[in-house]
C-alpha cells in the first residue's frame, strides 16, 4: 500500500472510493458536504436519508455513484461531535474508511478528514498510523494465500499537502508497532531469546545504533542471579539486550526502556495448567519487550535529541531438573535476595536485574514495561494498562504521551504498606504476595530495584493482544505500548 498526500481536494478528487470524514456540526448538509451533493446530483442527502446517517463516531454509510465517473463510490465516516474530536478518534476513522474500502473492493481510496482544532501535524501523523496498522496484515504463517483477499493499492490523503513530513513520521512509528506486532504474533519455537537478541542488532545495523548483547556467563559475573534464576531450566540460553540510540549533538536528557522478554511462560514448576490459565498464549509473555525493540526502530528513524537505552532480560520460563524451585533464594545484582515462593511470578525476577543494570547507566528516567499480572488485567480489563511510578512528573509525562499515542494507562497507587506481604522469613523479600493487589504488590517488588532514578512500570498485560478488530488493530497482537514510548521520548 502506497500512502500518498495530494494536493487535490475532494471536489477534483478521481479515484474508486471517496471517503469523507463527517462531524455533527456538518449536518444539516453545510460546507464540503453540501458542495459535494450539488457535485453529485443530490446523492449525499440521499445517502444521509437512507442509512439514517448521523455522524456518530464509528458509524459509517456507503453509496455507488455510477460507473464513468470521477469516483465510483462515496463514503461518509461519522466522527462526533466536533468538540470531542481526539487523535486518536481520527486514527479510529481511517481504520473505517481503510476497512470499508477494502470490502468494497477499492484499489484507490482518497481520504478527507476535518482536523477540527486539533494540531495540524499530530493529526496528519495519527491519520498515517491509523491507515498503516490497520492495513497491515501478518500472513508470515499461512501456507497459501487467502483467495478472498483484497488489497488497497494506494491511498491519498486530501488536505494534508503540507504535512508530508508529519505523514512520514506517522509511518516510521506505525514501522516499529508492525515490529512489535509480529514478534508477538510469532509463536515461541520462531520468537526465542536469540531471535529478540537478532532483532536488536539487526536494527543497530540498518539504523547505526550500539548493541551488547551479554550471554549466560557475563550476566553471572554481574550477579544477575534473579534473571539466571528464572532461564535456567531452558536449553535455550539467555540473552541479556542492552540496545543504545545516541544522537549526533550532545543529548537533551537519557532515558532508558525496559521490556519484559520472556519468549515462552510454562509457569516453571508451578505450571500454568487448567481453563484460564492462557499457557497457549503465553508467546506473548516478550510483549514488553516486543515494544521496547519496536520504539528503538522507530526511535532510530526519528532521531530526536534524547539519547535512549533500550534493555531486555531475554529468556523462556521452562521447567526441567534444573529448574528454580519454589524455596529457592535468588540473588539479585544488587545484592536483594528473594525467596521464589511462587515460579510464575518470573517476569519480575527478569525485571529486576534489568532494572539495576539500567540505573547504573545514569539515566534521568526509566520506564519498564511487562505483560507482569493477570491481576491488571482483573482490575483494569483488555484496553486499559496499569501505571505505577515513583515520580508524578513521569507519571504525568507518560500520561500526556499516551493521549497523543491513543493507548490507554491509569495511574495506580504505590501503596507501601502493601509491602508488607512480599515479607520473607528467610530472604529480604517473596517474589509474590497474597492474592490481592497482586498488580500493586508487583509493582512495589520491582520498586526495590531502583534506588534514585524517577521510574515508572507499565503493565501491559492486557492490552498486547485482542482477540477481536479494535479500531486500527487487527485480532491478534497490538504492539501496544510502542506509540507511547516514542512520544515520550520525543515530548
Amino acid at each position: 500500500m502506497t500512502l500518498h498526500v495530494s494536493t487535490q481536494t475532494p471536489l477534483t478528487w478521481t479515484g474508486d472510493c471517496l471517503a469523507l470524514g463527517v462531524l455533527d456540526t456538518d449536518l444539516p448538509l453545510d460546507g464540503l458536504l453540501a458542495e459535494m451533493d450539488g457535485q453529485f446530483s443530490g446523492l449525499v442527502q440521499e445517502l444521509i436519508d437512507e442509512t439514517d446517517f448521523k455522524g456518530k463516531s464509528g458509524t459509517s454509510a456507503i453509496i455507488r455513484l455510477g460507473s464513468g465517473g470521477p469516483v465510483r463510490k462515496l463514503a461518509l465516516v461519522g466522527l462526533g461531535a466536533a468538540a470531542d474530536l481526539t487523535v486518536d478518534g481520527l486514527r479510529r476513522a481511517t481504520a473505517i474508511a481503510a476497512r470499508l474500502s477494502k470490502k468494497e473492493k477499492c484499489k484507490i481510496l482518497g481520504l478527507s478528514l476535518p482536523l477540527g482544532s486539533l494540531e495540524t501535524a499530530i493529526a496528519a501523523q495519527a491519520i498515517a498510523e491509523g491507515i498503516t496498522l490497520t492495513l497491515h496484515e501478518d500472513t508470515r504463517f499461512k501456507s497459501e494465500p487467502d483467495p478472498k483477499a483484497f488489497t488497497l493499492e494506494r491511498v491519498d490523503l486530501l488536505g494534508l499537502a503540507q504535512q508530508a513530513a508529519s505523514v512520514q513520521r506517522g509511518q516510521q512509528i506505525a514501522s516499529g508497532v508492525i515490529l512489535a506486532r509480529e514478534l508477538v504474533a510469532a509463536p515461541p519455537n520462531v520468537v526465542t531469546p536469540q531471535v529478540l537478541a537478532d532483532t536488536a542488532q539487526a536494527i543497530a545495523d540498518d539504523h547505526g545504533l550500539t548493541v551488547e548483547i551479554l550471554e549466560q556467563a557475563a550476566c553471572a559475573a554481574l550477579g544477575m542471579g534473579a534473571f539466571l534464576g528464572v532461564a535456567q531450566a531452558s536449553d535455550l540460553p539467555p540473552k541479556f539486550i542492552h540496545l543504545t540510540y545516541r544522537p549526533s549533538s550532545p543529548p537533551r536528557r537519557k532515558l532508558a526502556i525496559v521490556g519484559k522478554g520472556l519468549t515462552f511462560d510454562s509457569g516453571g514448576l508451578n505450571i500454568k495448567a487448567g481453563a484460564g490459565s492462557m499457557i497457549e498464549l503465553m508467546k506473548f509473555d516478550m510483549g514488553g519487550a516486543a515494544a521496547t525493540l519496536g520504539a528503538a526502530k522507530a526511535i532510530a528513524q526519528l532521531q530526536p535529541d534524547v539519547e535512549v537505552h533500550f534493555i531486555s532480560a531475554a529468556a523462556e520460563n521452562m521447567i526441567s531438573g534444573g529448574a528454580m524451585r519454589p524455596g529457592d533464594i535468588l540473588t539479585a545484582s544488587n545484592g536483594k535476595t528473594i525467596e521464589v515462593n511462587n515460579t510464575d511470578a518470573e517476569g519480575r525476577l527478569t525485571l529486576a536485574d534489568a532494572l539495576v543494570f539500567a540505573e547504573k547507566l545514569e539515566v534521568d528516567a526509566i520506564v519498564d514495561l511487562a505483560t507482569l499480572t493477570g491481576a491488571c488485567i482483573v482490575a483494569l480489563g483488555e484496553n486499559i494498562a496499569g501505571l505505577w511510578s515513583s515520580s508524578n512528573e513521569l507519571a504525568t509525562a507518560i500520561q500526556s504521551a499516551s493521549t497523543v499515542a491513543g493507548e490507554k494507562f491509569w495511574t495506580m497507587p504505590l501503596e507501601d504498606q502493601y509491602f508488607d506481604g512480599l515479607k520473607s522469613i528467610v530472604a529480604d523479600m517473596k517474589n509474590t504476595g497474597p492474592r490481592f493487589g497482586g498488580a500493586i504488590t508487583a509493582a512495589l517488588f520491582l520498586k526495590q530495584f531502583v534506588k534514585e532514578t524517577p521510574w515508572a512500570h507499565l503493565d501491559i498485560a492486557g492490552t498486547v493482544w485482542s482477540e477481536k478488530e479494535n479500531g486500527y488493530n487487527n485480532p491478534g497482537a497490538t504492539g501496544f505500548g510502542v506509540r507511547t514510548l516514542v512520544q515520550w521520548v520525543l515530548a
